[in-house]
């Protein structure tokens, strides 16, 4: 175990200057969903370099792509990786330093099953419009995740390391309605709403007013019927305004994220072995498309700092934030420890056939 530490630190330090490059260059050229040509050619462009097979419009996307690298027969391995941006404020959920822990994980796996002999393939599987649309939402119904054994990516945050825990599934009276509806829903679950029209004039009344939400729920069935609760609420609003209601889906529906504990409990043995000690369990909820992967194949989707000061997500400073030294001490971390994992995975078989028998029995209750 020492001797792959020390190997897969000193890749890491020796590439250390161009991944810090990438993720500058990332950060300096943010894009939006479905619209990250720079950033899926930078991305393929070092996986190409150094010896993975890149297939670019990946799943029916422009701006996706998947990466492999096979070596005989083996578990199929697969990390994700985004690189979308937010609008006016760049890359404020960290998405550059996400993607770049990716393809270094993947690059630093890579070397070690040459030089170990291992079997088994490495995919690096660019996920764009996290932010939005959710291509993994896509490429779940696709069943591009049905034949990998397993899947991983980690996400960065203030702090300290996180656990993968779980994640929540994303006029006037309409609010009032909405606000007392928070009342009576459980406590996990959350609505997040805003006025995105709301009208020309302070002394003319709209002819068309615009509000958009976020319902989210750790399960599909309680999501599913919280939706309709909301959908009522609107409906009751429009009936006492006498106004015409029209409701669509502007974005995609994400899944509930179901973390592989067994998965979950390798990922944390190898990052204690790192020098780590505070791993903690996140107590706030968010919504992530790699749910939808969760439903397919046995996956973690944990977080690492990018400082030790807390940091509010989708924010310029959480942008900033990505860059500084600092950063790279904590990505260090996470892809010592995806790739530390990973490595287990091909070499001990029960390993997988334990992460499996979890996933298998969790999806029968």
């Amino acid at each position: 175990m020492e001797s792959k530490k020390e190997i897969l630190s000193e890749l890491f330090d020796k590439y250390r200057n161009e991944l810090k490059d990438l993720n500058e260059y990332l950060y300096n050229n943010p894009e939006l969903g479905l619209q990250e040509y720079k950033a899926c050619t930078a991305h393929t462009n070092i996986l190409k370099k150094y010896g993975f097979e890149v297939e670019k419009g990946f799943a029916n996307l422009e701006t996706a792509y998947k990466a492999s690298y096979k070596k005989g027969n083996g578990p199929r391995i697969a990390i994700l990786a985004e690189y979308d941006a937010l609008p006016k404020i760049g890359h404020g959920c960290g998405h550059n330093a996400y993607g770049v822990t990716s393809i270094a994980s993947a690059i630093l796996v890579k070397e070690l099953m040459q030089k170990l002999d291992l079997q088994g393939e490495i995919l690096v599987i660019g996920t764009p419009a996290e932010e939005t649309n959710g291509a993994k939402v896509d490429m779940a119904k696709l069943g591009i995740f049905n034949d990998i054994d397993i899947a991983m990516s980690v996400h960065p945050c203030g702090e300290t390391h996180f656990r993968s825990g779980k994640s929540l599934d994303g006029v006037l009276n309409l609010f009032n309605s909405i606000n007392a509806l928070r009342q009576q829903i459980l406590p996990s679950a959350r609505i997040h709403g805003i006025i995105s029209k709301g009208g020309e004039a302070a002394n003319i009344i709209p002819d068309l007013a615009i509000a958009n939400f976020y319902v989210r729920a750790e399960t599909l069935d309680y999501l599913k019927e919280l939706v309709e609760r909301v959908k009522n609420c609107a409906k009751g609003a429009a009936l006492a305004s006498g106004t015409k209601l029209e409701i669509t889906n502007y974005e995609t529906s994400f899944a509930n994220l179901v973390t592989n504990k067994k998965l979950m409990e390798l990922y944390e043995k190898n990052l204690r072995t790192l020098g780590v000690t505070d791993i903690r369990d996140r107590e706030g909820f968010g919504s992530t498309d790699m749910g939808d992967v969760s439903q397919c194949c046995p996956t973690i989707h944990p977080n690492f700092p990018l400082t030790t000061k807390h940091l509010v997500g989708h924010t310029i400073e959480f942008a900033t934030a990505t860059i500084q030294e600092e950063a790279y001490k904590g990505m260090k971390e996470a892809c010592l420890a995806m790739a530390l994992s990973c490595l287990d995975i091909f070499e001990k078989s029960e390993i997988l056939k334990e992460i499996k028998e979890e996933f298998y029995q969790t999806f029968k209750k």
